[in-house]
Protein backbone atom coordinates (compact mmCIF):
# COMPACT_ATOMS: atom_id res chain seq x y z
CA UNK A 1 0.00 0.00 0.00
CA UNK A 2 2.81 2.42 0.89
CA UNK A 3 4.51 1.68 -2.41
CA UNK A 4 1.24 2.25 -4.26
CA UNK A 5 0.73 5.65 -2.57
CA UNK A 6 4.31 6.63 -3.29
CA UNK A 7 3.90 5.62 -6.92
CA UNK A 8 0.70 7.67 -7.23
CA UNK A 9 2.34 10.73 -5.71
CA UNK A 10 5.24 10.40 -8.12
CA UNK A 11 2.84 9.96 -11.03
CA UNK A 12 0.83 13.07 -10.07
CA UNK A 13 4.02 15.05 -9.52
CA UNK A 14 5.16 14.02 -13.00
CA UNK A 15 1.87 15.14 -14.53
CA UNK A 16 2.04 18.47 -12.73
CA UNK A 17 5.62 19.01 -13.83
CA UNK A 18 4.60 18.24 -17.39
CA UNK A 19 1.79 20.74 -17.19
CA UNK A 20 -1.05 18.19 -17.50
CA UNK A 21 -2.75 19.03 -14.18
CA UNK A 22 -4.21 22.52 -14.21
CA UNK A 23 -3.57 24.81 -11.29
CA UNK A 24 -6.64 25.87 -9.28
CA UNK A 25 -8.47 28.76 -10.91
CA UNK A 26 -11.43 30.99 -10.09
CA UNK A 27 -13.60 28.39 -11.85
CA UNK A 28 -12.86 26.09 -8.90
CA UNK A 29 -14.46 28.69 -6.62
CA UNK A 30 -17.69 28.86 -8.64
CA UNK A 31 -16.49 31.38 -11.24
CA UNK A 32 -17.43 34.50 -9.26
CA UNK A 33 -17.58 37.77 -11.18
CA UNK A 34 -17.35 39.94 -8.05
CA UNK A 35 -16.27 39.86 -4.43
CA UNK A 36 -18.18 41.74 -1.73
CA UNK A 37 -18.12 41.93 2.04
CA UNK A 38 -21.45 41.64 3.83
CA UNK A 39 -23.14 41.30 7.20
CA UNK A 40 -25.50 38.44 8.01
CA UNK A 41 -28.76 38.89 9.94
CA UNK A 42 -27.15 37.34 13.03
CA UNK A 43 -24.48 40.07 13.07
CA UNK A 44 -21.63 37.93 11.70
CA UNK A 45 -19.56 39.00 8.70
CA UNK A 46 -18.64 37.24 5.47
CA UNK A 47 -16.80 37.68 2.19
CA UNK A 48 -18.95 36.58 -0.74
CA UNK A 49 -18.30 35.57 -4.31
CA UNK A 50 -21.04 36.71 -6.70
CA UNK A 51 -21.53 35.10 -10.12
CA UNK A 52 -22.44 36.69 -13.46
CA UNK A 53 -26.11 35.91 -12.80
CA UNK A 54 -25.79 37.73 -9.44
CA UNK A 55 -26.01 34.58 -7.33
CA UNK A 56 -23.88 34.14 -4.20
CA UNK A 57 -21.41 31.34 -4.96
CA UNK A 58 -19.68 31.32 -1.59
CA UNK A 59 -19.89 33.13 1.75
CA UNK A 60 -16.74 32.76 3.86
CA UNK A 61 -16.50 34.03 7.44
CA UNK A 62 -14.63 37.18 8.48
CA UNK A 63 -13.66 38.03 12.07
CA UNK A 64 -15.17 41.52 11.86
CA UNK A 65 -16.69 43.95 9.40
CA UNK A 66 -14.98 43.98 6.01
CA UNK A 67 -14.71 46.86 3.57
CA UNK A 68 -13.21 45.94 0.19
CA UNK A 69 -11.15 43.03 -1.09
CA UNK A 70 -8.44 42.27 -3.61
CA UNK A 71 -8.74 39.32 -5.99
CA UNK A 72 -5.56 37.51 -6.95
CA UNK A 73 -5.10 37.76 -10.75
CA UNK A 74 -4.32 34.09 -11.38
CA UNK A 75 -5.51 31.89 -8.52
CA UNK A 76 -8.77 31.67 -6.53
CA UNK A 77 -7.47 33.68 -3.64
CA UNK A 78 -8.84 36.87 -2.11
CA UNK A 79 -7.63 39.30 0.52
CA UNK A 80 -10.46 40.74 2.61
CA UNK A 81 -9.64 43.99 4.37
CA UNK A 82 -11.04 45.28 7.64
CA UNK A 83 -12.98 48.52 7.62
CA UNK A 84 -10.88 51.53 8.62
CA UNK A 85 -9.25 51.71 11.16
CA UNK A 86 -8.95 47.93 11.18
CA UNK A 87 -5.62 46.20 11.60
CA UNK A 88 -6.33 42.83 9.93
CA UNK A 89 -6.57 41.44 6.42
CA UNK A 90 -7.51 37.82 5.76
CA UNK A 91 -6.15 35.79 2.83
CA UNK A 92 -8.81 33.27 1.82
CA UNK A 93 -8.57 30.28 -0.50
CA UNK A 94 -11.97 30.74 -2.12
CA UNK A 95 -11.97 27.31 -3.77
CA UNK A 96 -11.41 25.39 -0.55
CA UNK A 97 -12.99 27.92 1.81
CA UNK A 98 -9.98 28.06 4.10
CA UNK A 99 -7.85 30.82 5.55
CA UNK A 100 -4.38 30.93 4.01
CA UNK A 101 -2.83 33.79 5.98
CA UNK A 102 -3.61 36.71 8.25
CA UNK A 103 -1.98 40.07 7.62
CA UNK A 104 -1.56 42.28 10.66
CA UNK A 105 -0.74 45.95 10.32
CA UNK A 106 2.60 46.78 11.99
CA UNK A 107 2.63 48.69 15.26
CA UNK A 108 1.54 52.26 14.71
CA UNK A 109 -0.31 51.42 11.48
CA UNK A 110 -3.83 50.55 10.43
CA UNK A 111 -5.30 49.53 7.09
CA UNK A 112 -7.68 51.67 5.04
CA UNK A 113 -9.66 48.75 3.60
CA UNK A 114 -8.15 48.51 0.11
CA UNK A 115 -5.29 46.76 -1.68
CA UNK A 116 -4.00 45.85 -5.13
CA UNK A 117 -1.87 43.07 -6.59
CA UNK A 118 1.07 43.33 -8.94
CA UNK A 119 0.34 42.05 -12.44
CA UNK A 120 1.75 38.58 -11.73
CA UNK A 121 0.21 38.38 -8.25
CA UNK A 122 3.61 38.11 -6.56
CA UNK A 123 3.14 41.27 -4.49
CA UNK A 124 0.21 42.79 -2.64
CA UNK A 125 0.09 46.52 -1.92
CA UNK A 126 -1.97 47.88 0.98
CA UNK A 127 -2.96 51.42 1.93
CA UNK A 128 -2.06 52.23 5.53
CA UNK A 129 -1.94 55.04 8.07
CA UNK A 130 1.19 55.78 10.05
CA UNK A 131 -1.02 57.45 12.62
CA UNK A 132 1.64 58.72 15.02
CA UNK A 133 3.38 60.57 12.20
CA UNK A 134 0.13 61.44 10.39
CA UNK A 135 1.51 60.07 7.12
CA UNK A 136 0.29 57.60 4.53
CA UNK A 137 2.14 54.38 3.77
CA UNK A 138 1.92 51.62 1.19
CA UNK A 139 2.66 48.20 2.64
CA UNK A 140 4.33 45.66 0.36
CA UNK A 141 3.67 41.95 0.97
CA UNK A 142 5.29 38.99 -0.84
CA UNK A 143 2.61 36.42 -1.70
CA UNK A 144 5.28 33.83 -2.57
CA UNK A 145 6.47 33.90 1.05
CA UNK A 146 3.08 33.45 2.66
CA UNK A 147 2.24 37.15 2.40
CA UNK A 148 5.31 38.24 4.32
CA UNK A 149 5.71 41.99 4.67
CA UNK A 150 8.85 42.93 2.76
CA UNK A 151 8.74 46.72 2.41
CA UNK A 152 6.73 49.89 2.87
CA UNK A 153 6.66 53.09 0.84
CA UNK A 154 5.41 56.63 1.41
CA UNK A 155 2.01 57.15 -0.19
CA UNK A 156 2.88 60.75 -0.96
CA UNK A 157 0.07 62.14 1.17
CA UNK A 158 -2.18 61.76 4.20
CA UNK A 159 -4.97 59.22 4.53
CA UNK A 160 -4.37 56.92 1.52
CA UNK A 161 -7.64 55.09 0.96
CA UNK A 162 -8.02 53.37 -2.41
CA UNK A 163 -5.21 52.01 -4.61
CA UNK A 164 -5.23 50.65 -8.17
CA UNK A 165 -2.70 49.40 -10.69
CA UNK A 166 -2.64 51.02 -14.11
CA UNK A 167 -3.25 48.72 -17.11
CA UNK A 168 -0.25 46.98 -18.57
CA UNK A 169 2.14 48.45 -15.99
CA UNK A 170 3.35 48.08 -12.43
CA UNK A 171 2.48 51.71 -11.73
CA UNK A 172 0.10 52.35 -8.84
CA UNK A 173 -2.31 55.22 -8.36
CA UNK A 174 -3.27 56.14 -4.81
CA UNK A 175 -6.19 58.22 -3.51
CA UNK A 176 -4.77 60.24 -0.64
CA UNK A 177 -7.90 61.51 1.10
CA UNK A 178 -5.94 64.17 2.98
CA UNK A 179 -7.68 63.50 6.30
CA UNK A 180 -5.63 62.71 9.40
CA UNK A 181 -7.13 60.23 11.87
CA UNK A 182 -5.91 58.35 14.95
CA UNK A 183 -7.32 55.13 16.43
CA UNK A 184 -7.56 56.78 19.86
CA UNK A 185 -10.15 59.11 18.28
CA UNK A 186 -11.92 56.43 16.23
CA UNK A 187 -12.96 57.83 12.87
CA UNK A 188 -12.80 61.49 13.96
CA UNK A 189 -11.23 63.79 11.35
CA UNK A 190 -8.41 65.72 12.97
CA UNK A 191 -7.17 68.17 10.32
CA UNK A 192 -10.09 69.48 8.25
CA UNK A 193 -8.73 73.02 8.42
CA UNK A 194 -5.46 72.00 6.78
CA UNK A 195 -6.33 68.88 4.77
CA UNK A 196 -4.87 68.44 1.28
CA UNK A 197 -6.14 65.53 -0.82
CA UNK A 198 -4.14 64.28 -3.77
CA UNK A 199 -3.66 61.58 -6.37
CA UNK A 200 -0.19 60.09 -6.42
CA UNK A 201 1.38 57.73 -8.94
CA UNK A 202 3.97 55.36 -7.52
CA UNK A 203 6.46 53.14 -9.30
CA UNK A 204 9.12 50.97 -7.62
CA UNK A 205 8.46 52.71 -4.31
CA UNK A 206 8.88 56.24 -5.65
CA UNK A 207 6.21 58.90 -6.13
CA UNK A 208 6.61 59.90 -9.77
CA UNK A 209 3.59 62.20 -10.04
CA UNK A 210 1.59 64.15 -7.47
CA UNK A 211 -1.74 65.64 -8.54
CA UNK A 212 -3.58 68.11 -6.30
CA UNK A 213 -6.78 70.02 -6.91
CA UNK A 214 -7.12 73.79 -6.63
CA UNK A 215 -7.67 75.66 -3.38
CA UNK A 216 -11.46 75.64 -3.84
CA UNK A 217 -11.38 71.84 -3.78
CA UNK A 218 -9.12 71.41 -0.76
CA UNK A 219 -11.96 70.01 1.41
CA UNK A 220 -12.97 67.41 -1.20
CA UNK A 221 -11.40 64.22 0.12
CA UNK A 222 -10.35 61.90 -2.75
CA UNK A 223 -11.40 58.41 -1.64
CA UNK A 224 -12.26 55.93 -4.39
CA UNK A 225 -10.77 55.09 -7.76
CA UNK A 226 -11.55 53.34 -11.02
CA UNK A 227 -9.22 52.85 -13.98
CA UNK A 228 -10.24 52.69 -17.65
CA UNK A 229 -8.44 50.47 -20.19
CA UNK A 230 -6.54 53.50 -21.54
CA UNK A 231 -5.18 54.37 -18.09
CA UNK A 232 -7.59 57.20 -17.31
CA UNK A 233 -8.35 57.36 -13.59
CA UNK A 234 -11.78 58.35 -12.27
CA UNK A 235 -11.98 59.45 -8.65
CA UNK A 236 -14.89 59.94 -6.29
CA UNK A 237 -14.71 62.46 -3.45
CA UNK A 238 -16.31 63.16 -0.08
CA UNK A 239 -16.96 66.78 0.76
CA UNK A 240 -15.80 68.05 4.16
CA UNK A 241 -16.99 71.63 3.77
CA UNK A 242 -20.00 73.10 5.53
CA UNK A 243 -22.02 73.94 2.42
CA UNK A 244 -22.99 71.95 -0.68
CA UNK A 245 -20.12 70.29 -2.54
CA UNK A 246 -19.21 71.98 -5.83
CA UNK A 247 -18.83 68.53 -7.48
CA UNK A 248 -17.74 65.05 -6.41
CA UNK A 249 -16.26 63.31 -9.46
CA UNK A 250 -13.06 63.90 -11.39
CA UNK A 251 -10.82 62.24 -13.97
CA UNK A 252 -7.11 62.27 -14.62
CA UNK A 253 -4.72 60.71 -17.08
CA UNK A 254 -0.98 60.75 -16.28
CA UNK A 255 -0.24 62.82 -19.41
CA UNK A 256 -3.28 65.11 -19.20
CA UNK A 257 -4.70 67.75 -16.89
CA UNK A 258 -7.01 66.76 -14.06
CA UNK A 259 -10.69 67.52 -14.74
CA UNK A 260 -13.64 67.82 -12.39
CA UNK A 261 -16.82 66.65 -14.13
CA UNK A 262 -19.70 69.05 -14.71
CA UNK A 263 -22.91 68.30 -12.83
CA UNK A 264 -26.08 70.39 -12.25
CA UNK A 265 -26.32 71.75 -8.68
CA UNK A 266 -29.50 69.81 -7.88
CA UNK A 267 -27.87 66.54 -8.93
CA UNK A 268 -24.69 67.03 -6.94
CA UNK A 269 -26.90 67.95 -3.98
CA UNK A 270 -28.59 64.55 -4.25
CA UNK A 271 -25.29 62.85 -3.43
CA UNK A 272 -25.17 64.57 -0.01
CA UNK A 273 -21.46 65.22 -0.32
CA UNK A 274 -20.54 61.53 -0.44
CA UNK A 275 -19.26 59.15 -3.12
CA UNK A 276 -19.05 55.58 -1.83
CA UNK A 277 -17.77 53.76 -4.95
CA UNK A 278 -16.81 54.51 -8.54
CA UNK A 279 -16.50 52.38 -11.69
CA UNK A 280 -15.85 52.76 -15.41
CA UNK A 281 -18.00 50.87 -17.88
CA UNK A 282 -16.13 48.12 -19.69
CA UNK A 283 -15.62 50.34 -22.75
CA UNK A 284 -14.44 53.27 -20.64
CA UNK A 285 -17.17 55.54 -22.04
CA UNK A 286 -19.15 55.97 -18.83
CA UNK A 287 -18.44 56.45 -15.15
CA UNK A 288 -20.82 55.36 -12.41
CA UNK A 289 -20.63 56.68 -8.85
CA UNK A 290 -22.79 55.80 -5.88
CA UNK A 291 -23.98 57.50 -2.72
CA UNK A 292 -25.54 55.42 0.06
CA UNK A 293 -26.41 58.67 1.84
CA UNK A 294 -28.28 60.00 -1.16
CA UNK A 295 -29.68 56.64 -2.26
CA UNK A 296 -28.60 57.24 -5.84
CA UNK A 297 -26.20 56.05 -8.52
CA UNK A 298 -25.09 58.71 -10.98
CA UNK A 299 -23.76 58.04 -14.47
CA UNK A 300 -21.38 60.39 -16.29
CA UNK A 301 -20.26 60.64 -19.89
CA UNK A 302 -16.50 60.11 -19.53
CA UNK A 303 -15.63 61.53 -22.96
CA UNK A 304 -17.68 64.69 -22.60
CA UNK A 305 -16.76 65.04 -18.90
CA UNK A 306 -20.34 65.72 -17.83
CA UNK A 307 -23.25 64.29 -15.89
CA UNK A 308 -25.72 62.02 -17.71
CA UNK A 309 -28.44 60.68 -15.38
CA UNK A 310 -29.48 59.40 -11.95
CA UNK A 311 -30.68 55.94 -10.94
CA UNK A 312 -32.38 55.85 -7.55
CA UNK A 313 -31.52 52.92 -5.28
CA UNK A 314 -31.82 53.10 -1.46
CA UNK A 315 -28.52 52.61 0.39
CA UNK A 316 -26.62 51.82 -2.82
CA UNK A 317 -22.84 51.74 -2.59
CA UNK A 318 -21.08 48.93 -4.46
CA UNK A 319 -20.70 49.38 -8.22
CA UNK A 320 -18.71 47.59 -10.94
CA UNK A 321 -18.77 47.24 -14.72
CA UNK A 322 -21.00 44.44 -16.01
CA UNK A 323 -21.71 43.76 -19.68
CA UNK A 324 -22.60 47.03 -21.35
CA UNK A 325 -23.66 48.56 -18.04
CA UNK A 326 -23.08 48.22 -14.31
CA UNK A 327 -23.85 46.02 -11.34
CA UNK A 328 -24.71 47.78 -8.10
CA UNK A 329 -25.26 46.50 -4.57
CA UNK A 330 -27.26 47.86 -1.66
CA UNK A 331 -27.02 47.67 2.09
CA UNK A 332 -30.65 46.51 1.97
CA UNK A 333 -29.61 43.25 0.30
CA UNK A 334 -30.24 43.88 -3.38
CA UNK A 335 -27.90 43.49 -6.34
CA UNK A 336 -28.97 44.84 -9.72
CA UNK A 337 -27.63 44.76 -13.27
CA UNK A 338 -28.36 48.06 -15.01
CA UNK A 339 -27.76 48.80 -18.69
CA UNK A 340 -28.24 52.51 -19.35
CA UNK A 341 -31.40 53.03 -17.29
CA UNK A 342 -32.88 49.57 -17.78
CA UNK A 343 -32.69 46.94 -15.00
CA UNK A 344 -31.72 43.58 -16.52
CA UNK A 345 -31.68 41.50 -13.36
CA UNK A 346 -32.23 41.99 -9.65
CA UNK A 347 -31.37 39.61 -6.83
CA UNK A 348 -32.37 39.99 -3.20
CA UNK A 349 -30.86 38.32 -0.14
CA UNK A 350 -30.80 38.73 3.63
CA UNK A 351 -27.20 39.98 3.42
CA UNK A 352 -26.34 43.62 4.06
CA UNK A 353 -23.80 44.40 1.37
CA UNK A 354 -20.88 46.58 2.38
CA UNK A 355 -19.32 49.37 0.35
CA UNK A 356 -17.77 47.69 -2.68
CA UNK A 357 -18.20 45.24 -5.53
CA UNK A 358 -14.70 44.09 -6.49
CA UNK A 359 -14.21 42.58 -9.97
CA UNK A 360 -12.49 39.19 -9.80
CA UNK A 361 -10.85 39.04 -13.21
CA UNK A 362 -8.11 41.60 -13.53
CA UNK A 363 -8.42 42.82 -17.11
CA UNK A 364 -5.13 44.72 -16.86
CA UNK A 365 -2.76 41.80 -16.33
Amino acid sequence: MVAAKTGRRQFLAGLLAAGFIPKPSWADAGSPRFLAAAARPDGSYVLCGISADLQVRFALPLPDRGHAAAAHPTRPEAVAFARRPGTFAIVIDCAQGIERAVLSAPAGRHFYGHGAFSADGALLFTTENNYEAGEGRIGVWDTRKGYKRVDEWPSGGVGPHDIKRLPGTERLVVANGGIDTHPDSGRTKLNIATMQPSLTYIENGRVIQDVVLGTAWRKNSIRHLAVAPDGTVAFGMQWQGGDVAPALVGVHHPVKEVRVLDVPPDDVRRMQGYVGSVAFSNDGARIAVTSPRGGVMQVYDAKASRFSHNIAEPDVCGVAAMGQGFAMSSGLGGIRHIDNRIPYATRHSDLQWDNHLVPVVDAFV
